[in-house]
């Protein structure tokens, strides 16, 4: 699939955005910086005025109250069991875009809300403790050069699953898992019963519309001065939240939930 989004890489950044990067890693808790905010680094004065707006919605733990509380509501289909001993790397790619995609969505849908003027009229968000991010390394991001021509097309035909009526963006935690052929093997062979039934789709369209609402009170904590980019973040950013990291939420939560994980009860 054709990328439509450029993005600077986080080893050719320089000056105020690697500065920008290693702040994005060490208050999100991440070791890799999100495609959204490299995309938003290649718009003059994007990458600045956004992490700006959002980054109190991470340090007073905004964000990470609204995670709390959508995952005592959303729903989590069930996939068949993939127990089967794997890498430790699978599992910390799980948990590294379990945490940071569900984060996220809160902080991006938040800012969407706020650009478009889409606020709740009321509600005050909750602050409080923040979650625990993963400490862990993952395997470099795999790229089509670097896989089998068989692993790379599992990669591009996971990326559809949940995402209609076609992806614009490739997931990151394939292109990390793509070092786990195996693995994606049986991902793909859980993940495809749900897709055929709809039920996945149902399941991702749901959550979103729950984070939707919840995002639409967190704008309310956000306090930004207008900015003529408003129209190309608004854009970006909310092509990220209706798809990639949208989409991603439930199936990152899924697929750990599969593996006796977490406990999603």
């Amino acid at each position: 699939m054709s990328e439509p989004f450029p993005a600077i890489a986080e080893s050719a950044a320089t000056g105020e955005t690697a500065a920008l990067f290693a702040d994005i890693r060490a208050t999100v808790g991440v070791r890799v910086v999100n495609l959204v905010w490299r995309h938003l680094a290649t718009l003059d004065g994007a990458l600045p005025w956004a992490w700006q707006a959002v980054k109190p919605l991470y340090l007073q733990g905004i964000a990470d109250r609204a995670v709390v509380a959508f995952r005592r509501e959303m729903i989590v289909p069930p996939l068949g069991s993939l127990t089967d001993p794997e890498p430790a790397s699978v599992d910390a790619v799980l948990a590294s875009y379990d945490h940071s995609n569900t984060v996220n969505l809160f902080t991006l849908g938040a800012l969407v809300a706020w650009l478009r003027g889409d606020m709740a009229p009321e509600g005050t968000p909750e602050q409080g403790p923040r979650l625990p991010a993963p400490d862990v390394d993952l395997p470099p991001l795999a790229s089509e050069a670097d896989v089998a021509p068989e692993i790379w097309q599992r990669v591009l035909r996971l990326n559809r699953f949940g995402d209609r009526p076609q992806p614009l963006i490739l997931a990151s935690m394939y292109r990390h898992l793509a070092h786990a052929p195996d693995f994606l093997t049986r991902l793909e062979a859980v993940l495809t019963p749900l897709q055929a039934d709809g039920s996945l789709d149902r399941a991702i369209l749901a959550n979103r519309r729950l984070a939707h609402q919840r995002a639409r009170v967190l704008a309310r904590a956000i306090s930004a001065e207008p900015t003529a980019l408003a129209e190309d973040i608004e854009r970006a950013v909310s092509t990220f939240v209706e798809h990639a990291i949208g989409k991603m939420v439930t199936i990152c939560r899924a697929v750990p939930v599969s593996r006796a994980k977490i406990d999603a009860s």
